[in-house]
């Protein structure tokens, strides 16, 4: 019986005004390639790079926030391969003194966190081949944990974790269809406690990618070393057409790529630089993932809505400043949160000009506020989210004006009943005889009558009465 051993390699973009080593603008998505470029990271002789504070910054706070020990004293150092989208034919990185060291999330030890320039992206069609540099330089986080994993499901947990801790924290949008989060599995088997020969698998552009790669390549290995061949180790893509893994290259070790440290790069003596000192780190560092659910899971929140409102940093802003309004009455705060990961959720699918950035929290709170009153009933607040949250208009007024106010008192809605059921006679009959849908076709007929603003509940206990 063997056991898989699996370690997790992963590549985050940082969110950063400029890149690494110059003043170029951090956006590699760019549509017009090699736009966002100067000598530097084009690497044209005789420039120097000027490491980015904020990117530092990012990284110390992601190492607070795995429990890392955050380094004192770092280099930068040369990492020395030749690639076409690699400018200098080396990549500034980190070897001997990372930013981080260890630290632990979702269960998982990890070995170090650094700081490294992106690549550019090559692009090939036929037989011709062009290096877009537009993210030559960007900032880019290395995260390695040890070999402690053992399964493909927790592998996927662990990415998917570390996935919305980077988003949480606001340091990487961490999308792995655009490349902002790229990952990496170190896979091994044995049928003892001393590791076995180290395949990494590279491209894994989704966690379901990932998960898949993991399974195939422990059952690939296990036939290998059943049918007597030996492992070697290397470096292997995966194929998703045939949803296998292939041979690429013989796997790199430290010595391959001669590190040394980079001359044009200061030492850093992280105590004297103010932004770097761990109580600043510790103070800019938001609430955690874990945080957060405890937060909302002591408002009563369901686990389902609780990480569907974690997965969107956007949405889970909004809710956040929703529910700790002073105004806002928490026991309602399951009932605010169906209509946000329901209703706003649809809202902002179906229309993409939508965005949170700009909305109307304090507005959503007095919607609420109506609806937990019984002053509108549940059709008139869906209603009017669009107006309330991306408009900013007043709940109050719109209700007021349009005439939406709940009707609850018998006076009111009596007389709609006695006129519904004259004009439908036969559906009355229908219920009569036992078709209990046909009621609900009267409460329905009531509620048009009053423009969706009758209390649906009361319509239905008075019709009953009616009927009866």
């Amino acid at each position: 019986m063997y056991t898989p051993t699996i370690g997790i390699e992963v590549h985050a973009e940082l969110k950063t005004k400029s890149k690494m080593f110059c003043g170029c603008k951090n956006a590699p998505h760019v549509s017009e390639p090699n736009t966002n470029i100067c000598p530097v990271c084009l690497a044209h002789p005789g420039t120097l790079p000027v490491v980015n504070k904020e990117a530092v910054q990012h990284l110390l706070v992601v190492g607070n926030a795995v429990d890392g020990e955050l380094a004192e004293y770092t280099e930068f150092d040369r990492k020395n391969y030749f690639y076409p989208d690699i400018p200098k034919a080396y990549q500034l990185s980190q070897y001997k003194y990372p930013f981080v060291n260890g630290g632990v999330l979702s269960g998982v030890a990890l070995t170090r966190i650094h700081l490294e320039e992106d690549t550019a992206r090559s692009q090939h069609e036929g037989d011709t081949s062009v290096v877009d540099f537009n993210r030559a330089g960007v900032p880019l986080m290395e995260l390695v944990t040890e070999p402690v994993i053992h399964d493909a499901e927790t592998a996927g947990k662990f990415t998917r974790e570390l996935q919305l801790l980077l988003r949480t924290l606001g340091v990487s949008d961490a999308n792995m269809e655009k490349g902002e989060m790229r990952v990496e599995a170190n896979i091994s088997i044995s049928k003892d406690e001393t590791l076995g020969t180290k395949v990494e698998v590279k491209n894994l552009n989704s966690f379901k990618v990932m998960e898949a790669a993991i399974e195939y390549e422990v059952k690939r290995q296990e036939e290998v070393l059943e049918s007597g061949g030996t492992l070697v180790q290397e470096t292997r893509g995966w194929d998703e057409n045939k949803s296998k893994t292939f041979s690429q290259r013989s796997k790199e070790g430290a010595e391959d790529y001669r590190y040394f440290p980079d001359p044009d790069i200061p030492k850093m003596d992280i105590s004297k630089v103010p932004e770097f000192n761990i109580s600043r780190i510790k103070e800019i560092t938001p609430k955690l993932p874990n945080e957060i659910r405890e937060f909302y899971r002591d408002l009563g929140l369901p686990n389902d809505q609780v990480e569907l409102i974690l997965a969107n940093a956007p949405l889970e802003k909004f809710f956040y400043v929703v529910v700790t309004d002073s105004s806002f009455d928490t026991s309602f705060a399951k009932t605010a949160s169906n209509y946000v990961t329901s209703d706003l959720l649809s809202l902002l699918t179906d229309d993409e000009s939508l965005s949170l950035t700009e909305a109307h929290p304090a507005e959503f709170v007095t919607l609420m506020t109506l609806l937990a009153s019984n002053k509108i009933n549940s059709r008139v607040a869906k209603d009017l989210l669009k107006e309330v949250i991306f408009e900013g208009k007043s709940p109050t007024e719109l209700v007021s004006e349009r005439g939406l106010a709940q009707m609850s008192s018998d006076d009111d809605l009596l007389p709609i009943i006695d006129s519904v059921l004259d004009e439908h006679v036969s559906v009355v009959e229908e219920y009569k005889a036992g078709k209990e849908v046909s009621l609900k076709f009267l409460v329905g007929q009531c509620m048009k009558a009053t423009k969706g603003s009758a209390n649906p509940q009361v319509l239905e206990e008075l019709l009953k009465e009616q009927i009866g």
